[in-house]
């Protein structure tokens, strides 16, 4: 039987063999844990981390929901000031649904194209 982290990550996979990151379209990443929820843009051709957010730098109490979003708002933030505009959304082998779907509407709410 396979587990929901394993089907999660053949998900991954293959997803991963379809995008990636350049200079000027890096890949928006998002990993969820039961907890926390971390974002970050990366340009997979040098291997390098432009733009990073996550939920542990909020000390509000708020849903889960509404956190990824200010966590969205954050990544978009971060990557305006990186120089980036316009990215490829990675949802790394999770459901467009729920929170990765709030943390994608507030990056494009706050600017960022995909």
């Amino acid at each position: 039987m396979v587990t929901k982290n394993e089907r999660r990550l053949k998900i991954k996979a293959r997803v991963r063999g379809k995008i990636s990151g350049t200079p000027e379209c890096p890949r928006l990443s998002v990993f969820r844990s039961n907890k926390q929820i971390y974002a970050q843009v990366i340009d997979d051709l040098t291997g390098k981390t432009l733009a990073s957010a996550s939920s542990l730098k909020i000390e509000e109490k708020l849903a889960k929901r509404e956190i990824a979003a200010k966590v969205g708002e954050l990544i978009a933030q971060h990557a305006k000031e990186a120089g980036v505009e316009k990215v490829t959304f990675d949802r790394n082998g999770y459901l467009y649904h729920g929170r990765i779907k709030e943390l994608a509407d507030a990056a494009r709410k706050g600017g960022l194209k995909f």
